[in-house]
């Protein structure tokens, strides 16, 4: 049930959004009473928290398992944290919205709590980035910290448009991604 009642919320809270959303709306949307949300969450915060959480858990996970493949260029894993991000919009599109859209509906106690973790977040692309320097994959003169910025802004700002259904596939608006990144990163080019 509570389950349930999490992927009711999503959609509502995609469609209407968290603050036009009431909890009345969501047990309508289930079939249930208030008791029973009641009986699964604190509060409406309690429930976009769990929403957070359960986002940005799966996404480090993945993003944890990336980092440990073995013989993985630096190039390829920032492809596949791309391409993941990209996936993810197209698997859990209203989570993802939910996600990015609604964080300002957070109090601090509970942003305090989701804040770490999107830092961790970035600061494995700025990892793989600073390998990628070190190696000589990637340029030296290189920011790490602002290009990790630069993906995740590229990457996440696509839950506005990317359709999965549309013309290109996650794997292609990926690739054009990277390609747009790494032409730009990539060997000893001239610095502006």
């Amino acid at each position: 049930m509570k389950e349930k009642m999490t992927e009711h919320s999503i959609r509502l809270f995609e469609k209407k959004g968290f603050s036009e959303t009431s909890i009345s709306d969501i047990v309508e949307s289930v079939g249930v009473t208030k008791g029973t949300f009641y009986y699964y969450f604190t509060s409406k915060e309690q429930l976009l928290m769990d929403i957070h959480l359960a986002y940005i858990d799966e996404l480090l996970s993945e993003q944890e398992r990336i980092m440990l493949e073995p013989g993985k260029s630096c190039k390829d894993k920032l492809f596949d944290m791309v391409l993941m991000l990209l996936k993810s919009i197209k698997t859990k599109k209203s989570s993802a919205t939910v996600f990015f859209r609604e964080m300002k509906n957070l109090s601090d106690d509970k942003l305090a709590q989701i804040l770490p973790k999107r830092d961790e977040f970035r600061n494995k692309i700025e990892q793989v980035l600073i390998s990628g320097i070190e190696s000589g994959e990637l340029r030296s003169n290189l920011d790490a910290s602002i290009i990790s910025f630069a993906i995740l802004g590229v990457a996440n700002w696509s839950y506005h448009w990317f359709d999965p259904e549309g013309e290109k596939t996650e794997q292609e608006v990926a690739a054009i991604f990277m390609g747009m990144i790494l032409q730009g990163i990539e060997g000893d080019q001239v610095t502006y």
